[in-house]
């Protein structure tokens, strides 16, 4: 999502730690424990700053059920946590962690209340992890499929209703989430818009190749002359001439009648629109110098002596 290559400090682990050594803390002496470590503004105000962060890491119950809740706080944080943080890197992880904390503390400052419990895991990451791995799934008891965004929707009416029942300290668990889960939103739009803007151009499609029509008529038109030019038909090429006649190109810039060569093969002359024109007035020309050189082959020609008259 937002990852950059070696960015990610695997820092899931460190709550992981700490979840574990506050758990035997808390469990040595749950009274002196919840003294020390449970959020109260005026003993932040005395100096006591570390309690702006150590109250996320008290587990619910007693005895094993205390055991129960840490499992599954260690379970989720893991699943949840490891693949946020792989996917977002652990700037953006800390980032949405530290901003669910403080901003639940800040509101259980302005509303009065002491903090205590793991409010991050089972509100702020789940509600986070069900928006980007929405099809992801757990499977309770390992056979029981149970989509996580239908348990962060169970989690977040339950933290409603508790809101709505008169718990001060939903109201700051539901502040937490609510601007952790902005953070996130906001992240991911700016991520769309990058890749948006990343996007190579598209490039435009190849060109289909023309069939080049008009060479493949005068190749046909050049294979005709040469064959009428080999019988010497004139009918033929009276044929062929009124043909050229009616493909001809009205206004088109047209070669010297030097530069027409029918006899040979002319890679230029075959892909040229004039070459109708062009084919037309060199049989033209051809044909009427054959018929004048017949004409006066003809008229040099001794006349025949006169048959003599039947004798009677």
């Amino acid at each position: 999502m937002a990852r950059v290559r070696r960015e990610n400090l695997r820092s899931v682990f460190i709550l992981l730690f700490l979840n574990v050594a506050f758990f035997l803390l808390e469990h040595q002496d749950p009274e002196k424990y919840a003294s020390l470590f449970r959020f109260e503004w005026g003993a932040v105000l005395q100096g006591e700053v570390w309690r702006v962060v150590t109250w996320q890491f008290t587990q619910a119950g007693e005895g094993w059920l205390e055991a129960i809740s840490l499992f599954v706080t260690l379970l989720l944080l893991y699943m949840m946590g490891a693949a946020i943080e792989e996917e977002w890197g652990t700037r953006h992880f800390v980032s949405l962690f530290a901003l669910s904390t403080l901003t639940s503390a800040g509101i259980a400052a302005w509303l009065g209340i002491p903090l205590l419990g793991t409010y991050f895991v089972y509100y702020t990451l789940l509600y986070v992890y069900a928006a980007a791995f929405p099809q992801h799934t757990l499977y309770l008891f390992g056979v029981i499929p149970v989509r996580f965004r239908l348990i962060a929707l169970i989690s977040f009416v339950a933290l409603l209703y508790g809101v709505f029942a008169g718990g001060a300290a939903n109201v700051a668990a539901l502040a937490g989430s609510a601007v952790a889960f902005v953070y996130f939103l906001m992240l991911r739009i700016r991520i769309v818009i990058v890749r948006a803007s990343q996007v190579p151009p598209v490039s435009p499609p190849a060109p289909v190749p023309r069939v080049d029509t008009i060479a493949m008529h005068n190749a046909a038109r050049f294979a005709a002359m040469k064959h009428v030019i080999a019988s010497g038909s004139a009918a033929e090429a009276e044929r062929l001439i009124g043909q050229c006649d009616r493909d001809t190109v009205p206004n088109v810039n047209i070669c010297p009648p030097a530069d027409f060569k029918p006899d040979a093969t002319d890679g230029y002359c075959v892909r040229c629109e004039g070459f109708a024109e062009c084919s037309a007035r060199y049989l033209r020309g051809r044909f009427a110098a054959t018929a004048a050189a017949g004409s006066t082959a003809a008229a040099a020609a001794p006349a025949s002596p006169p048959e003599p008259a039947p004798l009677v």
